[in-house]
């Protein structure tokens, strides 16, 4: 019988540019937590920045490597935040949907450095090592029920922008919207007062699955965004405060962001968009 007090164990992903990773990309995992903690029913275990690749062709995209970097060097301290470099270091650009299935796949399959004996499903209870509430790793956790698979549910972490981008003509392909609400989930951080559940009300398939799109509401307002953070820095103006110390040091040690790179990929057209009408022609 099910431990009624058996929380359900959530890994939080976020994915994006990370150009760079500022102070409220990392508060979004924060609010989400705190959210997930107050409703009595979840607890998150993980938090995963995975940055998008190169081959995504954003105007002003500097390259995966520092953008990685910058996201470890901000994640350093965090002791259930962390990073990983998967989506960015592959050759053509993925769907979130596919990076969403890989980290799922990843708490489903060990990898190999664990033993056996921690491999989902559960078959044999009784040679289990006892539950270890401050550990993060997913896979050996909460083994004590033989008959129920203790996987984490993986559920996508975004801003309102995000879940609005989902009405951009030939940004998603509604199957994977589809897919990632229903199988995954939503958690979105939004601005009080924001049209996110109009938006959502709008879109039959948003709609149909809204029980999965969890509405985090940041009372304490924050407009940082990487866009504004390298417009001051092109302009030669303090970021201090809006990104991580290290972030800021690294990017002024190696003089990321210019004039220059916010030109690059200017005229290209986004990976997605030329994807996805692509196989819409066909």
């Amino acid at each position: 019988m099910e431990d009624p007090d058996k929380k359900t164990e959530v890994v939080l992903l976020a994915c994006g540019s990370f150009n760079p990773i500022t102070n409220m990309h990392l508060r979004l995992f924060e609010l989400a937590k705190d959210y997930f903690q107050e409703t009595g029913k979840y607890k998150v275990i993980k938090g995963i920045i995975s940055p998008v690749g190169d081959a995504y062709k954003k105007k002003g995209l500097i390259s995966a490597n520092d953008r990685v970097t910058m996201a470890k060097l901000a994640t350093k301290n965090s002791d259930w935040v962390e990073v990983d470099d998967w989506e960015s270091s592959q050759s053509e650009w993925l769907e979130t949907l596919k990076v969403l299935r890989y980290h799922h796949q990843k708490l489903l399959s060990p990898d190999p450095t664990n033993s056996p004996q921690n491999a989902i499903p559960v078959t044999k209870p009784g040679r289990k090592r006892k539950q270890e509430p401050n550990r993060h790793d997913p896979v050996k956790k909460k083994n004590q029920s033989p008959d129920i698979k203790s996987v984490p549910q993986v559920k996508l972490l975004c801003g309102s922008d995000m879940l609005e981008s989902f009405g951009i003509p030939n940004l998603w392909k509604l199957e994977d919207i589809t897919e990632i609400v229903e199988n995954y989930g939503l958690v979105c951080i939004s601005r009080a007062g924001n049209n996110v559940q109009k938006f959502i009300y709008e879109s039959d398939i948003l709609w149909r699955h809204r029980n999965n799109i969890h509405l985090v509401e940041e009372w304490i307002t924050n407009d940082i965004s990487a866009t504004k953070i390298r417009r001051a820095l092109r302009r030669g103006q303090s970021i201090r405060y809006l990104v991580p110390d290290v972030v800021q040091a690294y990017i002024e040690k190696n003089n990321l962001y210019s004039p220059e790179s916010e030109d690059r990929n200017a005229g290209v057209i986004l990976a997605p968009l030329q994807k996805n009408a692509s196989d819409s022609e066909n």
